[in-house]
């Protein structure tokens, strides 16, 4: 009876781990995509692409780069919240219901080996994927680019969804809106749309001031907004019970 459930465990844990790699991958697919439709980039990433037209600098480094700003970030605004409960014994933290200030401070860490590993991917698929419609103005440069920005919003949903439901370590642009949420008491949905009209803001300005004029700014970037959210309600409609199913997060979330 133990061995069963072991090896059901050891199963569930293999089809976790796949499911968040393979969900990484596939976000990382998506960003990349985003940002060869030349339409404007998503949000999150607006802030590192601009920085790294206007410098000359790698995508993925710079990537690399703002995520660790995050990480930085996030562990502060933990510390903050952590300080706020010590008076409070037995008092759980919101965050990903997790009780253990070590292991809150610990998925912080863990961000940046994965961030590093994630901005790799970025690398390797802007090296491999052409620049979609450059230099063309045609309309059938812009249908194109259009259909690769589509393209592009549904695998970052699928991608963000599929590794945010697995709950192991978080993207640090996920991690941080988590954390901003969890201190100012609001919701997460209110929380992204307000990050994500930062860096579109800090973009824009990065754009305007050092280069004269939009980088990584678009129509793109409105329809990632509004996009990617709902690819992953979308996906998750109609896969996240059979995906909880195989990978066990429903038993760990009621253990939790």
């Amino acid at each position: 009876m133990t061995t069963g459930k072991t090896s059901e465990r050891r199963k569930q844990l293999g089809f976790r781990i796949f499911f968040y790699a393979a969900g990484l991958l596939i976000l990382a697919l998506g960003l990349t995509l985003n940002t060869k439709a030349g339409l404007g980039v998503s949000a999150i990433i607006s802030v590192s692409y601009s920085l790294s037209v206007v410098m000359g600098k790698n995508f993925g480094d710079m990537t690399f780069v703002i995520y660790g700003v995050f990480v930085l970030i996030e562990i502060i605004l933990h510390m903050v919240r952590i300080s706020r409960y010590e008076s409070m014994e037995g008092q759980a933290l919101k965050n990903a219901g997790r009780t253990d200030r070590r292991l809150v401070l610990l998925m912080d860490v863990l961000q940046l080996p994965l961030s590093l590993v994630f901005t790799r991917f970025l690398n390797v698929f802007s090296d491999y994927i052409p620049q979609f419609g450059e230099g063309e103005n045609t309309p059938g440069s812009y249908v194109l680019r259009l259909l690769v920005l589509i393209v592009a919003i549904i695998l970052t949903g699928i991608g963000a969804a599929m590794s945010l439901n697995m709950r192991i370590i978080p993207n640090p642009g996920d991690g941080i809106v988590q954390a901003i949420a969890d201190c100012a008491h609001k919701s997460v949905g209110f929380t992204k749309n307000c990050f994500d009209l930062l860096n579109i803001t800090i973009s824009t300005l990065v754009g305007l001031l050092l280069a004269g004029g939009l980088v990584g700014v678009g129509i793109g970037t409105v329809l990632a907004v509004i996009g990617v959210g709902r690819s992953i309600a979308v996906f998750n409609h109609f896969t996240y019970e059979r995906i909880a199913e195989l990978s066990g997060v429903q038993e760990a979330k009621g253990q939790g």
